[in-house]
């Protein structure tokens, strides 16, 4: 299978940058993988889990938070606002923040609370479903 470069950067590093056969994640309307010669295009990508079959055909996940994917014929890059692998997850904390997230939406009374709180608890779900998968 034909390789290309894919990167992963947030505001505070470069998370990833290596040759990869594929990258599978979740853009607003559902999944996509992206190979060699995928068509370009910008997209906004959810909360959840990157998947990144190497050269070597083994796939590694971490997790990622809200962002952009852009897919041009030389630059396929991921910007996101977090990204961690499973081993750099503090599992209790994102438990502590999936129970706050809960209870924020349980009671909140105004949209912009309980729609923050439904995206912190979406970003905890998935950093504690790849700290599982490790």
């Amino acid at each position: 299978m034909k390789s290309f470069k894919f990167e992963i950067d947030t505001p505070y590093r470069q998370f990833f940058s290596d040759e990869v056969q594929a990258v599978t994640l979740t853009l607003l309307d559902g999944d996509i993988t992206v190979y060699a010669d995928h068509s370009f295009f910008t997209a906004p990508v959810m909360a959840g889990v990157v998947s990144l079959k190497g050269v070597d055909g083994v796939w590694k996940n971490a997790f990622i938070s809200e962002g952009i994917l852009e897919v041009k014929t030389f630059n396929k890059y991921l910007l996101v606002d977090a990204a961690e692998w499973p081993e750099e997850i503090d599992r209790e904390r994102a438990e502590k923040a999936l129970a706050a997230a809960e209870e924020t939406i349980s009671v909140g009374t105004f949209r912009f609370e309980t729609a923050a709180a439904e995206a912190a608890a979406r970003r905890a779900r998935y950093r504690i479903k790849v700290a599982d998968l490790s």
